[in-house]
């Protein structure tokens, strides 16, 4: 028992909820074990499959470039073949824990991508027109620079004519 000091110098006594709270973490204690022990194991799985579609992408060129020189195997069944192996790699990525985050942040993507408000046709000629003219206004103020340093130096140097 912990025992609580209350402002009062007269009251003395113990805490009521301290048992209760204490209970309360010995049986969640064993819980949370779970929970890491469930995670360390789908942490193990989830590598796994990443690894199997690592071996189906392989194995899938493999089958490419090996059933090339077969008769009777078209370059559009290979490809057709390859397309199929590699939708079911990322098929099993997908079902990964790190799979799941990259696709739901591919989906928060495509809302943000909805929410954007897209320049009109007008404002993105102006824009582009704009940005030519300063390319073209910087570029000719470098080459003016250039053409006159080196005729400086062609004139220090004693090699101007």
């Amino acid at each position: 028992m912990v025992e609580q000091r209350s402002p009062k110098p007269q009251v003395v006594g113990s805490s009521p909820s301290w048992p209760a709270i204490q209970k309360l973490l010995n049986n969640l204690i064993p819980i949370l074990k779970m929970n890491a022990q469930a995670e360390d194991a789908s942490k193990v799985f989830d590598v796994i499959k990443q690894g199997l579609s690592l071996v189906f992408v392989v194995a899938g060129v493999a089958g490419f470039y090996y059933f090339s020189d077969l008769p009777g195997f078209t370059l559009l069944y290979r490809v057709l073949a390859l397309v199929a192996i590699i939708l079911l790699a990322i098929g099993v990525v997908l079902t990964t824990g790190s799979g799941r985050m990259v696709l739901n942040f591919a989906l928060e993507a495509k809302l943000e991508v909805r929410k954007v408000v897209w320049p009109t046709r007008e404002e993105t000629v102006r824009t582009t027109l704009l940005v030519f003219g300063m390319v073209f206004i910087v570029g000719l103020l470098l080459w003016l620079l250039d053409w006159g340093l080196l005729v400086a130096i062609k004139a220090l140097t004693g090699q101007g004519a």
